[in-house]
Protein backbone atom coordinates (compact mmCIF):
# COMPACT_ATOMS: atom_id res chain seq x y z
CA UNK A 1 0.00 0.00 0.00
CA UNK A 2 2.85 2.39 0.85
CA UNK A 3 4.44 1.68 -2.53
CA UNK A 4 1.16 2.59 -4.22
CA UNK A 5 0.99 5.87 -2.27
CA UNK A 6 4.57 6.71 -3.22
CA UNK A 7 3.87 5.92 -6.88
CA UNK A 8 0.70 8.04 -6.91
CA UNK A 9 2.47 10.94 -5.20
CA UNK A 10 5.07 11.01 -7.99
CA UNK A 11 2.46 11.24 -10.74
CA UNK A 12 1.88 14.54 -12.47
CA UNK A 13 -1.47 16.26 -12.05
CA UNK A 14 -2.47 15.43 -15.65
CA UNK A 15 -1.72 11.73 -15.15
CA UNK A 16 -3.69 11.67 -11.90
CA UNK A 17 -6.69 13.18 -13.67
CA UNK A 18 -6.31 10.73 -16.56
CA UNK A 19 -6.14 7.69 -14.25
CA UNK A 20 -9.10 9.00 -12.25
CA UNK A 21 -11.18 9.34 -15.43
CA UNK A 22 -10.20 5.80 -16.49
CA UNK A 23 -11.18 4.47 -13.06
CA UNK A 24 -14.54 6.23 -13.17
CA UNK A 25 -15.26 4.89 -16.67
CA UNK A 26 -14.36 1.40 -15.44
CA UNK A 27 -16.79 1.78 -12.53
CA UNK A 28 -19.53 2.98 -14.91
CA UNK A 29 -18.93 -0.06 -17.14
CA UNK A 30 -18.94 -2.49 -14.23
CA UNK A 31 -22.11 -1.06 -12.69
CA UNK A 32 -24.08 -1.09 -15.94
CA UNK A 33 -23.01 -4.65 -16.70
CA UNK A 34 -24.45 -5.94 -13.43
CA UNK A 35 -27.03 -3.27 -12.56
CA UNK A 36 -30.35 -4.27 -11.03
CA UNK A 37 -32.89 -5.10 -13.71
CA UNK A 38 -36.18 -3.23 -13.84
CA UNK A 39 -39.05 -5.05 -12.15
CA UNK A 40 -40.82 -7.38 -14.56
CA UNK A 41 -37.70 -8.21 -16.60
CA UNK A 42 -36.32 -11.79 -16.49
CA UNK A 43 -39.77 -13.22 -15.86
CA UNK A 44 -40.58 -16.90 -15.46
CA UNK A 45 -44.32 -16.85 -15.73
CA UNK A 46 -46.76 -19.14 -13.97
CA UNK A 47 -47.58 -22.52 -15.50
CA UNK A 48 -51.18 -22.75 -16.69
CA UNK A 49 -53.26 -25.69 -17.87
CA UNK A 50 -55.18 -25.01 -21.07
CA UNK A 51 -57.18 -26.99 -23.58
CA UNK A 52 -55.59 -28.15 -26.81
CA UNK A 53 -57.67 -25.80 -28.94
CA UNK A 54 -56.33 -22.80 -26.98
CA UNK A 55 -52.89 -23.09 -28.63
CA UNK A 56 -52.01 -22.65 -32.30
CA UNK A 57 -48.72 -22.85 -34.23
CA UNK A 58 -47.95 -20.68 -37.26
CA UNK A 59 -45.08 -20.66 -39.73
CA UNK A 60 -43.54 -18.78 -42.64
CA UNK A 61 -41.50 -20.67 -45.23
CA UNK A 62 -39.61 -19.68 -48.39
CA UNK A 63 -38.37 -21.90 -51.22
CA UNK A 64 -37.39 -21.91 -54.89
CA UNK A 65 -40.04 -23.06 -57.35
CA UNK A 66 -39.33 -25.13 -60.46
CA UNK A 67 -38.37 -21.96 -62.32
CA UNK A 68 -35.80 -21.00 -59.69
CA UNK A 69 -37.94 -18.13 -58.39
CA UNK A 70 -38.20 -17.66 -54.64
CA UNK A 71 -41.69 -18.19 -53.25
CA UNK A 72 -43.03 -17.66 -49.74
CA UNK A 73 -45.93 -19.17 -47.87
CA UNK A 74 -46.83 -17.12 -44.83
CA UNK A 75 -49.16 -17.53 -41.89
CA UNK A 76 -47.73 -15.42 -39.08
CA UNK A 77 -48.64 -11.88 -40.04
CA UNK A 78 -51.90 -13.08 -41.55
CA UNK A 79 -52.68 -14.21 -37.99
CA UNK A 80 -51.37 -10.95 -36.52
CA UNK A 81 -53.69 -8.95 -38.79
CA UNK A 82 -56.56 -11.32 -37.96
CA UNK A 83 -55.99 -10.84 -34.22
CA UNK A 84 -55.94 -7.05 -34.64
CA UNK A 85 -59.10 -7.12 -36.76
CA UNK A 86 -60.85 -9.38 -34.25
CA UNK A 87 -60.00 -7.34 -31.16
CA UNK A 88 -62.74 -5.20 -29.61
CA UNK A 89 -61.20 -3.57 -26.54
CA UNK A 90 -57.47 -4.13 -26.10
CA UNK A 91 -54.23 -4.49 -28.11
CA UNK A 92 -50.58 -4.38 -27.05
CA UNK A 93 -47.98 -4.82 -29.80
CA UNK A 94 -44.26 -5.00 -28.93
CA UNK A 95 -42.07 -5.46 -32.01
CA UNK A 96 -38.32 -5.02 -32.50
CA UNK A 97 -38.11 -4.06 -36.20
CA UNK A 98 -41.08 -2.01 -37.36
CA UNK A 99 -39.93 -0.25 -40.54
CA UNK A 100 -39.49 -0.56 -44.30
CA UNK A 101 -35.66 -0.60 -44.33
CA UNK A 102 -34.33 -3.00 -46.97
CA UNK A 103 -30.56 -2.86 -46.49
CA UNK A 104 -28.99 -2.99 -49.93
CA UNK A 105 -31.81 -5.14 -51.30
CA UNK A 106 -33.97 -3.48 -53.95
CA UNK A 107 -37.38 -4.90 -53.07
CA UNK A 108 -39.30 -6.73 -50.36
CA UNK A 109 -41.65 -9.68 -50.51
CA UNK A 110 -44.31 -7.95 -48.44
CA UNK A 111 -44.88 -4.47 -46.96
CA UNK A 112 -45.43 -5.71 -43.44
CA UNK A 113 -44.80 -2.40 -41.68
CA UNK A 114 -47.54 -0.74 -43.71
CA UNK A 115 -49.95 -3.67 -43.32
CA UNK A 116 -49.68 -3.72 -39.54
CA UNK A 117 -49.85 0.07 -39.25
CA UNK A 118 -53.00 0.31 -41.37
CA UNK A 119 -54.67 -2.54 -39.48
CA UNK A 120 -54.06 -0.75 -36.17
CA UNK A 121 -55.18 2.61 -37.56
CA UNK A 122 -58.36 1.09 -38.97
CA UNK A 123 -59.16 -0.54 -35.64
CA UNK A 124 -58.65 2.72 -33.73
CA UNK A 125 -60.75 4.68 -36.23
CA UNK A 126 -63.56 2.15 -35.87
CA UNK A 127 -63.49 2.43 -32.08
CA UNK A 128 -61.82 5.54 -30.69
CA UNK A 129 -62.22 4.25 -27.12
CA UNK A 130 -60.23 1.12 -27.82
CA UNK A 131 -56.92 0.76 -25.93
CA UNK A 132 -54.04 0.23 -28.36
CA UNK A 133 -50.43 0.44 -27.21
CA UNK A 134 -47.36 -0.07 -29.41
CA UNK A 135 -43.87 -0.62 -28.00
CA UNK A 136 -40.72 -0.80 -30.09
CA UNK A 137 -36.97 -0.32 -30.28
CA UNK A 138 -35.24 3.04 -30.91
CA UNK A 139 -33.49 1.54 -33.92
CA UNK A 140 -36.68 2.26 -35.89
CA UNK A 141 -36.14 6.01 -35.43
CA UNK A 142 -32.35 5.66 -35.80
CA UNK A 143 -32.14 6.45 -32.08
CA UNK A 144 -34.13 9.65 -32.39
CA UNK A 145 -32.35 10.88 -35.49
CA UNK A 146 -35.34 10.49 -37.82
CA UNK A 147 -39.10 10.25 -37.58
CA UNK A 148 -40.85 6.94 -38.22
CA UNK A 149 -43.69 7.49 -40.67
CA UNK A 150 -45.43 4.44 -39.24
CA UNK A 151 -45.21 5.56 -35.61
CA UNK A 152 -46.33 9.05 -36.62
CA UNK A 153 -49.32 7.56 -38.42
CA UNK A 154 -50.27 5.58 -35.31
CA UNK A 155 -49.94 8.57 -33.01
CA UNK A 156 -52.06 10.73 -35.33
CA UNK A 157 -55.10 8.57 -34.59
CA UNK A 158 -54.43 8.40 -30.84
CA UNK A 159 -52.46 5.16 -30.57
CA UNK A 160 -49.82 5.20 -27.85
CA UNK A 161 -46.27 4.50 -29.11
CA UNK A 162 -43.48 3.88 -26.59
CA UNK A 163 -39.83 3.76 -27.64
CA UNK A 164 -37.95 1.53 -25.20
CA UNK A 165 -35.40 3.28 -22.96
CA UNK A 166 -32.48 0.91 -23.46
CA UNK A 167 -30.34 2.80 -20.93
CA UNK A 168 -32.35 1.13 -18.16
CA UNK A 169 -31.06 -2.28 -19.28
CA UNK A 170 -27.67 -3.86 -18.69
CA UNK A 171 -24.90 -3.24 -21.21
CA UNK A 172 -24.00 -6.25 -23.36
CA UNK A 173 -20.90 -4.49 -24.79
CA UNK A 174 -19.38 -2.99 -21.61
CA UNK A 175 -15.97 -2.19 -23.11
CA UNK A 176 -17.70 0.27 -25.44
CA UNK A 177 -20.83 1.18 -23.47
CA UNK A 178 -18.79 2.40 -20.49
CA UNK A 179 -17.30 5.10 -22.73
CA UNK A 180 -20.70 5.74 -24.30
CA UNK A 181 -22.43 6.30 -20.97
CA UNK A 182 -19.56 8.38 -19.60
CA UNK A 183 -18.71 10.49 -22.63
CA UNK A 184 -20.19 9.71 -26.05
CA UNK A 185 -23.90 9.94 -25.24
CA UNK A 186 -23.47 13.63 -24.44
CA UNK A 187 -22.40 14.54 -28.00
CA UNK A 188 -25.22 16.76 -29.35
CA UNK A 189 -27.48 15.05 -31.89
CA UNK A 190 -28.63 16.86 -35.00
CA UNK A 191 -32.09 15.61 -35.91
CA UNK A 192 -32.77 15.23 -39.65
CA UNK A 193 -29.42 16.85 -40.52
CA UNK A 194 -27.23 13.83 -41.19
CA UNK A 195 -24.10 13.40 -43.27
CA UNK A 196 -23.60 9.63 -42.87
CA UNK A 197 -25.43 6.91 -44.83
CA UNK A 198 -28.19 5.01 -43.08
CA UNK A 199 -26.54 1.72 -42.12
CA UNK A 200 -29.84 -0.16 -42.38
CA UNK A 201 -30.89 1.26 -45.74
CA UNK A 202 -28.53 3.48 -47.79
CA UNK A 203 -31.52 4.67 -49.83
CA UNK A 204 -33.01 6.42 -46.81
CA UNK A 205 -32.08 9.86 -45.50
CA UNK A 206 -28.59 10.25 -44.09
CA UNK A 207 -28.07 10.19 -40.32
CA UNK A 208 -26.00 11.93 -37.68
CA UNK A 209 -22.91 10.39 -36.06
CA UNK A 210 -24.96 9.77 -32.90
CA UNK A 211 -26.86 7.01 -34.70
CA UNK A 212 -23.66 5.01 -35.18
CA UNK A 213 -22.54 5.85 -31.66
CA UNK A 214 -25.78 4.35 -30.31
CA UNK A 215 -25.79 1.27 -32.56
CA UNK A 216 -22.43 0.13 -31.18
CA UNK A 217 -24.01 -0.49 -27.77
CA UNK A 218 -25.45 -3.66 -29.37
CA UNK A 219 -28.57 -3.73 -27.21
CA UNK A 220 -32.21 -3.94 -28.12
CA UNK A 221 -35.80 -4.55 -27.22
CA UNK A 222 -35.80 -7.68 -29.37
CA UNK A 223 -39.33 -8.83 -28.48
CA UNK A 224 -41.93 -9.83 -31.06
CA UNK A 225 -45.23 -10.03 -29.22
CA UNK A 226 -48.93 -9.31 -29.68
CA UNK A 227 -51.58 -9.26 -26.97
CA UNK A 228 -55.19 -8.83 -28.11
CA UNK A 229 -58.67 -9.59 -26.82
CA UNK A 230 -61.02 -11.80 -28.83
CA UNK A 231 -64.61 -12.99 -28.97
CA UNK A 232 -65.25 -16.33 -30.66
CA UNK A 233 -68.30 -18.57 -30.41
CA UNK A 234 -69.64 -16.48 -27.55
CA UNK A 235 -66.37 -16.79 -25.65
CA UNK A 236 -64.38 -13.70 -24.58
CA UNK A 237 -60.67 -13.83 -23.82
CA UNK A 238 -57.20 -12.42 -24.37
CA UNK A 239 -54.67 -14.06 -26.70
CA UNK A 240 -50.88 -13.79 -26.70
CA UNK A 241 -48.83 -14.40 -29.83
CA UNK A 242 -45.04 -14.77 -29.54
CA UNK A 243 -42.97 -15.06 -32.69
CA UNK A 244 -39.56 -14.70 -34.29
CA UNK A 245 -41.00 -12.53 -37.08
CA UNK A 246 -40.87 -8.72 -37.33
CA UNK A 247 -43.23 -6.31 -39.15
CA UNK A 248 -40.21 -5.33 -41.20
CA UNK A 249 -40.28 -5.19 -44.99
CA UNK A 250 -36.68 -6.34 -45.39
CA UNK A 251 -37.43 -9.43 -43.27
CA UNK A 252 -40.72 -10.30 -44.92
CA UNK A 253 -39.43 -13.37 -46.80
CA UNK A 254 -37.64 -14.86 -43.77
CA UNK A 255 -38.52 -18.26 -42.39
CA UNK A 256 -40.18 -17.86 -38.97
CA UNK A 257 -42.40 -19.55 -36.41
CA UNK A 258 -45.01 -18.41 -33.88
CA UNK A 259 -47.33 -19.59 -31.12
CA UNK A 260 -50.66 -18.12 -30.11
CA UNK A 261 -52.07 -18.97 -26.70
CA UNK A 262 -55.61 -18.00 -25.76
CA UNK A 263 -56.13 -16.93 -22.14
CA UNK A 264 -54.07 -17.23 -18.94
CA UNK A 265 -50.52 -16.40 -20.11
CA UNK A 266 -51.70 -12.87 -20.92
CA UNK A 267 -51.39 -12.05 -17.22
CA UNK A 268 -47.61 -12.50 -17.30
CA UNK A 269 -47.31 -10.95 -20.75
CA UNK A 270 -49.15 -7.83 -19.53
CA UNK A 271 -46.97 -7.63 -16.42
CA UNK A 272 -43.84 -7.86 -18.53
CA UNK A 273 -44.95 -5.27 -21.09
CA UNK A 274 -46.12 -2.90 -18.38
CA UNK A 275 -42.59 -2.95 -16.98
CA UNK A 276 -41.09 -1.96 -20.34
CA UNK A 277 -43.50 0.92 -20.86
CA UNK A 278 -43.10 2.28 -17.35
CA UNK A 279 -39.30 2.10 -17.15
CA UNK A 280 -39.32 3.88 -20.52
CA UNK A 281 -41.15 6.80 -18.90
CA UNK A 282 -44.63 6.25 -20.34
CA UNK A 283 -48.00 5.24 -18.89
CA UNK A 284 -49.31 1.72 -19.41
CA UNK A 285 -53.02 0.92 -19.53
CA UNK A 286 -54.07 -2.57 -18.38
CA UNK A 287 -57.05 -4.41 -19.88
CA UNK A 288 -60.49 -3.09 -18.89
CA UNK A 289 -61.85 -4.69 -15.72
CA UNK A 290 -64.99 -5.94 -17.46
CA UNK A 291 -62.81 -7.86 -19.93
CA UNK A 292 -60.70 -9.38 -17.17
CA UNK A 293 -63.77 -10.40 -15.17
CA UNK A 294 -65.26 -12.14 -18.21
CA UNK A 295 -62.28 -14.45 -18.69
CA UNK A 296 -62.68 -18.18 -18.17
CA UNK A 297 -61.02 -20.53 -15.68
CA UNK A 298 -58.27 -23.01 -16.46
CA UNK A 299 -59.46 -26.13 -18.26
CA UNK A 300 -57.25 -28.65 -20.00
CA UNK A 301 -54.11 -30.72 -19.62
CA UNK A 302 -51.63 -28.84 -21.83
CA UNK A 303 -49.10 -26.74 -19.87
CA UNK A 304 -48.20 -23.27 -21.14
CA UNK A 305 -45.76 -20.77 -19.70
CA UNK A 306 -44.58 -17.25 -20.61
CA UNK A 307 -40.82 -16.67 -20.40
CA UNK A 308 -38.60 -13.63 -20.85
CA UNK A 309 -34.84 -12.93 -20.96
CA UNK A 310 -32.62 -15.24 -18.84
CA UNK A 311 -35.62 -17.25 -17.67
CA UNK A 312 -35.71 -18.59 -21.25
CA UNK A 313 -32.13 -19.79 -20.93
CA UNK A 314 -32.73 -21.43 -17.54
CA UNK A 315 -35.76 -23.29 -18.87
CA UNK A 316 -33.87 -24.49 -21.96
CA UNK A 317 -30.88 -25.65 -19.90
CA UNK A 318 -33.02 -27.42 -17.30
CA UNK A 319 -35.01 -29.22 -19.99
CA UNK A 320 -31.94 -30.13 -22.04
CA UNK A 321 -30.06 -31.40 -18.98
CA UNK A 322 -32.99 -33.67 -18.09
CA UNK A 323 -32.74 -35.61 -21.37
CA UNK A 324 -31.03 -38.99 -21.56
CA UNK A 325 -30.52 -41.96 -23.84
CA UNK A 326 -33.43 -42.34 -26.23
CA UNK A 327 -34.51 -38.72 -25.85
CA UNK A 328 -34.05 -36.07 -28.52
CA UNK A 329 -33.93 -32.39 -29.34
CA UNK A 330 -34.90 -30.80 -32.66
CA UNK A 331 -33.71 -27.21 -32.98
CA UNK A 332 -34.19 -24.57 -35.68
CA UNK A 333 -32.05 -21.55 -34.78
CA UNK A 334 -30.99 -18.33 -36.46
CA UNK A 335 -28.07 -17.62 -34.10
CA UNK A 336 -26.38 -19.88 -31.56
CA UNK A 337 -23.30 -18.87 -29.57
CA UNK A 338 -24.01 -19.07 -25.82
CA UNK A 339 -21.28 -21.15 -24.17
CA UNK A 340 -23.58 -22.65 -21.50
CA UNK A 341 -25.99 -23.86 -24.18
CA UNK A 342 -23.15 -25.27 -26.30
CA UNK A 343 -21.65 -27.12 -23.33
CA UNK A 344 -25.07 -28.57 -22.48
CA UNK A 345 -25.53 -29.75 -26.08
CA UNK A 346 -22.15 -31.52 -26.02
CA UNK A 347 -22.97 -33.16 -22.69
CA UNK A 348 -26.36 -34.26 -24.00
CA UNK A 349 -24.63 -35.87 -26.99
CA UNK A 350 -22.41 -37.81 -24.58
CA UNK A 351 -25.51 -39.05 -22.72
CA UNK A 352 -26.95 -40.44 -25.94
CA UNK A 353 -29.46 -37.69 -26.68
CA UNK A 354 -30.19 -37.43 -30.40
CA UNK A 355 -29.70 -33.86 -31.60
CA UNK A 356 -30.98 -32.58 -34.95
CA UNK A 357 -29.76 -28.99 -35.29
CA UNK A 358 -30.97 -26.86 -38.20
CA UNK A 359 -29.00 -23.62 -38.43
CA UNK A 360 -29.02 -20.55 -40.62
CA UNK A 361 -25.67 -20.47 -42.43
CA UNK A 362 -25.27 -16.77 -41.52
CA UNK A 363 -24.48 -15.88 -45.10
CA UNK A 364 -27.14 -13.24 -45.94
CA UNK A 365 -28.30 -10.02 -44.31
CA UNK A 366 -30.61 -7.80 -46.38
CA UNK A 367 -28.55 -8.03 -49.55
CA UNK A 368 -25.20 -8.11 -47.79
CA UNK A 369 -22.95 -11.16 -47.53
CA UNK A 370 -21.92 -12.42 -44.07
CA UNK A 371 -19.00 -14.63 -43.07
CA UNK A 372 -20.86 -17.43 -41.27
CA UNK A 373 -20.15 -16.32 -37.70
CA UNK A 374 -21.25 -17.52 -35.18
CA UNK A 375 -23.13 -20.58 -36.47
CA UNK A 376 -20.43 -22.16 -38.63
CA UNK A 377 -17.72 -22.26 -35.93
CA UNK A 378 -20.32 -23.55 -33.46
CA UNK A 379 -21.49 -26.27 -35.85
CA UNK A 380 -17.87 -27.32 -36.36
CA UNK A 381 -17.38 -27.57 -32.60
CA UNK A 382 -20.54 -29.58 -32.03
CA UNK A 383 -19.88 -32.01 -34.88
CA UNK A 384 -16.21 -32.39 -33.93
CA UNK A 385 -17.05 -33.32 -30.31
CA UNK A 386 -20.03 -35.54 -31.15
CA UNK A 387 -20.18 -39.23 -30.28
CA UNK A 388 -22.38 -39.74 -33.31
CA UNK A 389 -25.57 -38.34 -31.80
CA UNK A 390 -25.43 -34.82 -33.29
CA UNK A 391 -26.47 -34.05 -36.83
CA UNK A 392 -26.30 -30.54 -38.28
CA UNK A 393 -27.97 -29.25 -41.43
CA UNK A 394 -28.11 -25.77 -42.93
CA UNK A 395 -31.19 -23.91 -44.09
CA UNK A 396 -31.27 -23.70 -47.88
CA UNK A 397 -31.79 -19.94 -48.09
CA UNK A 398 -31.68 -17.70 -51.15
CA UNK A 399 -31.21 -14.18 -49.80
CA UNK A 400 -33.72 -14.55 -46.97
CA UNK A 401 -32.81 -15.81 -43.50
CA UNK A 402 -33.77 -18.92 -41.57
CA UNK A 403 -35.00 -16.81 -38.68
CA UNK A 404 -36.86 -19.23 -36.39
CA UNK A 405 -35.82 -19.72 -32.77
CA UNK A 406 -37.54 -23.01 -31.96
CA UNK A 407 -36.72 -26.06 -29.83
CA UNK A 408 -38.69 -29.32 -29.53
CA UNK A 409 -37.62 -31.62 -26.67
CA UNK A 410 -38.75 -35.27 -26.68
CA UNK A 411 -38.56 -37.13 -23.35
CA UNK A 412 -40.42 -40.42 -23.46
CA UNK A 413 -44.05 -39.60 -24.21
CA UNK A 414 -43.58 -35.98 -23.16
CA UNK A 415 -42.90 -33.10 -25.56
CA UNK A 416 -41.75 -29.57 -24.73
CA UNK A 417 -41.91 -26.82 -27.34
CA UNK A 418 -40.18 -23.48 -26.75
CA UNK A 419 -40.18 -20.70 -29.33
CA UNK A 420 -40.29 -16.94 -29.68
CA UNK A 421 -37.82 -14.11 -30.20
CA UNK A 422 -34.71 -15.36 -28.39
CA UNK A 423 -31.63 -16.54 -30.24
CA UNK A 424 -29.34 -18.76 -28.21
CA UNK A 425 -26.69 -16.11 -27.64
CA UNK A 426 -25.24 -14.35 -24.61
CA UNK A 427 -26.85 -11.08 -25.68
CA UNK A 428 -30.30 -12.67 -26.02
CA UNK A 429 -30.23 -14.95 -22.98
CA UNK A 430 -28.22 -13.20 -20.23
CA UNK A 431 -30.54 -10.29 -19.42
CA UNK A 432 -29.17 -7.79 -21.93
CA UNK A 433 -31.81 -7.77 -24.68
CA UNK A 434 -35.53 -7.89 -23.98
CA UNK A 435 -36.92 -11.22 -25.25
CA UNK A 436 -40.15 -13.24 -25.08
CA UNK A 437 -40.77 -16.96 -25.61
CA UNK A 438 -43.68 -19.31 -24.91
CA UNK A 439 -43.35 -22.87 -23.62
CA UNK A 440 -45.86 -25.63 -24.35
CA UNK A 441 -45.70 -29.05 -22.69
CA UNK A 442 -47.85 -31.91 -23.91
CA UNK A 443 -47.72 -35.21 -25.77
CA UNK A 444 -46.79 -36.00 -29.40
CA UNK A 445 -50.43 -35.73 -30.47
CA UNK A 446 -50.90 -32.24 -29.00
CA UNK A 447 -51.94 -30.25 -32.06
CA UNK A 448 -49.58 -27.28 -31.67
CA UNK A 449 -46.61 -29.54 -30.90
CA UNK A 450 -47.52 -31.89 -33.75
CA UNK A 451 -47.71 -28.92 -36.14
CA UNK A 452 -44.36 -27.57 -34.94
CA UNK A 453 -42.80 -31.01 -35.35
CA UNK A 454 -44.22 -31.30 -38.86
CA UNK A 455 -42.75 -27.88 -39.69
CA UNK A 456 -39.33 -28.91 -38.43
CA UNK A 457 -39.44 -32.28 -40.21
CA UNK A 458 -40.35 -30.63 -43.51
CA UNK A 459 -37.50 -28.15 -43.11
CA UNK A 460 -35.11 -30.98 -42.26
CA UNK A 461 -36.20 -33.55 -44.86
CA UNK A 462 -37.86 -31.42 -47.54
CA UNK A 463 -41.28 -31.98 -49.06
CA UNK A 464 -43.14 -31.87 -52.40
CA UNK A 465 -39.93 -31.55 -54.34
CA UNK A 466 -38.81 -28.62 -52.20
CA UNK A 467 -35.35 -28.57 -50.62
CA UNK A 468 -35.42 -26.58 -47.40
CA UNK A 469 -32.06 -27.69 -46.01
CA UNK A 470 -28.56 -28.73 -47.05
CA UNK A 471 -26.02 -31.21 -45.63
CA UNK A 472 -23.53 -30.03 -43.01
CA UNK A 473 -20.66 -30.34 -45.48
CA UNK A 474 -22.13 -27.55 -47.64
CA UNK A 475 -21.02 -24.84 -45.21
CA UNK A 476 -18.67 -26.78 -42.94
CA UNK A 477 -16.00 -24.40 -41.70
CA UNK A 478 -13.14 -25.31 -39.35
CA UNK A 479 -11.38 -21.94 -39.67
CA UNK A 480 -9.37 -21.17 -36.54
CA UNK A 481 -9.58 -17.45 -37.29
CA UNK A 482 -13.38 -17.52 -37.35
CA UNK A 483 -13.47 -19.60 -34.17
CA UNK A 484 -11.24 -17.11 -32.35
CA UNK A 485 -13.27 -14.22 -33.74
CA UNK A 486 -16.53 -15.77 -32.52
CA UNK A 487 -15.10 -16.53 -29.05
CA UNK A 488 -13.77 -12.98 -28.69
CA UNK A 489 -17.05 -11.39 -29.76
CA UNK A 490 -19.14 -13.68 -27.56
CA UNK A 491 -16.95 -13.11 -24.49
CA UNK A 492 -16.69 -9.33 -24.81
CA UNK A 493 -20.15 -8.61 -26.20
CA UNK A 494 -18.72 -6.78 -29.21
CA UNK A 495 -21.20 -8.32 -31.62
CA UNK A 496 -24.73 -7.75 -32.89
CA UNK A 497 -25.80 -11.36 -32.30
Amino acid sequence: MNKVKIYVSKLSKKKKIFYLICFLIFCVGLYNNIRTLPAGVNLEGSSFKVSEDSIAFFKDVSFLDNSGVRQSEQEIFDEVISMIDGANQYIVLDMFLFNDFLGVATSSYRQLSKEVTEALVKKKQENSDMIIQVISDPLNTMYGESESEYFSRLEQVGISVTITDLKKLRDSNPLYSAFWRSLLQWIPQKVDVGIFPNALDPKKSKVDIQTYINILNFKANHRKLLIADYERDGRVGISVLATSANPHDGSSAHGNSALRVDDFVWRDAIRSEQSVVEFSGANFTPPPSDLINALSEETGDITVQFLTERAIKEKILNTLNSLGTGDSLDMAMFYISDRNIISALKEADKRGVKLRLLFDANKDAFGREKNGIPNRPIANELVKHSNGNTEVRWCNTHGEQCHSKMLIFSHGDSRTLILGSANLTRRNLDNYNLETDILVEGVPSTTSIKDAQAFFDSQWLGEKGRSYSLPYETYADSSLIKTLEYRLFEFTGMSNW
